[in-house]
């Protein structure tokens, strides 16, 4: 049984304001391109098919487009933190008759149970097991509980009903932030707030031992957590600077018969436009523009202690996607260590602070506070 694995598309996602529409249909030809070549038995998607929950109408096109130039193919989808159910799951039914198989909603009642995909090879069945990102207030109703302790004791539960068949291959799609006893997989920027680590969010991937591939989605770079069969597959596309360092691929697993290690590889996504980082004086900056750099998506950083004031303007003589000109000179190392001397040692609640009194010229008010305090409790930053 061989099949892809792929996720967080993030379909409408914008990179400093760029649009990555002509990226996307990149991506989509090159994985129309290696299925054709490949000639998998299923295509897996693991959650954040869209970037927003009211996705735009060209990113709702690239979603048909995608399932166009997969036509023929068994293509199993489920929902990410991003997605909005209803959204996701227009034209069920009909897709299903096309074998597209999508699951947006965990069960909403104790006798529902995972949306499950059973496909046969040469070694038996294989069951696909699509289980959307999860809430514990999406299932408070039937196990409060269990919602009430966490994600992790929620899906513990929801797996523990489920009649795994132990001697057949179970696959399992899954969208969430899983850590291996304690330990996180590795973020970007980009992704800072998709769980608290060691809190209420994270998952301990033991919860997943019963499978023989965990199709992970949620974190941006490719990785294991654990074992090397349970993955995360990372994006197709660079969507922030953090993530500059990444090699962007599409996971392929070949599984042969139970109790064998799933054989598994990568194919290289390669893109008209890289995401890059440049850094130097503005003369070593602008003699770096070749054809090839040039097209990029740039963050430039100069060393310069003199800075034009016209700097952006030049720099867009050389380069046409500019994501950021940050000034790295001991002169500005020294303006802000003076002014914002303990920046480091500041919680980001302090930072905050300091920051709107700057700007605002007052410090918040009651009603600032506690919308912050909000927006910190939903990220993680505080308990």
């Amino acid at each position: 049984m061989k099949f892809f694995h792929l996720s967080d598309l993030h379909f409408g996602k914008q990179l400093h304001g760029y649009d990555l529409t002509e990226l996307h249909r990149e991506f989509i030809n090159q994985v129309a391109e290696c299925a054709l070549a490949e000639k998998p038995d299923a295509i897996l998607i693991s959650g954040d098919i869209y970037d927003k929950s009211v996705p735009s109408a060209s990113a709702m096109t690239l979603l048909d487009e995608l399932l166009v130039a997969l036509r023929g193919y068994t293509v199993l989808i489920i929902a990410g933190n991003h997605d909005s159910a209803e959204r996701l799951r227009y034209g069920q039914k009909f897709l299903e008759e096309n074998n597209i198989y999508i699951s947006v909603m965990p069960p909403q009642s104790e006798d529902e149970r995972l949306k499950k995909v059973t496909l046969t090879d040469e070694f038996g069945d294989v069951n696909f097991y699509l289980m959307p990102f999860i809430k514990p207030g999406m299932v408070r109703t039937f196990m409060p509980d269990e919602a009430g302790a966490g994600e992790e004791a929620v899906i513990r539960k929801l797996l523990s009903v489920e009649k795994i068949d132990k001697n057949s291959r179970n696959v399992i799609l899954s969208h969430q932030f899983y850590v291996n006893c304690g330990k996180s997989p590795e973020i970007c920027d980009s992704e800072q707030s998709v769980a608290i680590v060691g809190g209420l969010d994270a998952v301990d991937i033991s919860v997943l031992e019963d499978f023989d591939y965990a199709a992970l989605g949620h974190i941006h770079g490719a990785q294991k957590i654990g074992r090397e069969c349970f993955r995360y597959c990372g994006t197709p596309i660079k969507y922030s600077v953090s993530e500059v360092s990444h090699n962007k691929s599409i996971t392929v697993v070949e599984m042969n018969k139970k109790g064998e290690e799933p054989k598994i590889r990568t194919i290289p996504l390669r893109y008209k436009r890289d995401v890059r980082k440049i850094k130097g004086t503005l003369k070593e900056i602008i003699e770096s523009a070749d054809e090839i750099i040039r097209h990029d998506y740039v963050s430039i950083t100069i060393t310069d202690e003199e800075i034009p004031d016209n700097v952006k303007d030049i720099l867009e003589g050389y380069y046409d996607n500019i994501l950021e000109i940050i000034i790295d000179s001991i002169r500005n190392r020294e303006i802000m260590e003076e002014e914002i001397p303990d920046l480091k040692q500041m919680t980001p609640r302090e930072a905050f602070a300091a920051f709107f009194n700057e700007v605002a010229g007052r410090n918040m008010d009651d009603d600032e506070i506690d919308f912050l305090n909000d927006i910190l409790l939903e990220i993680g930053e505080v308990q």
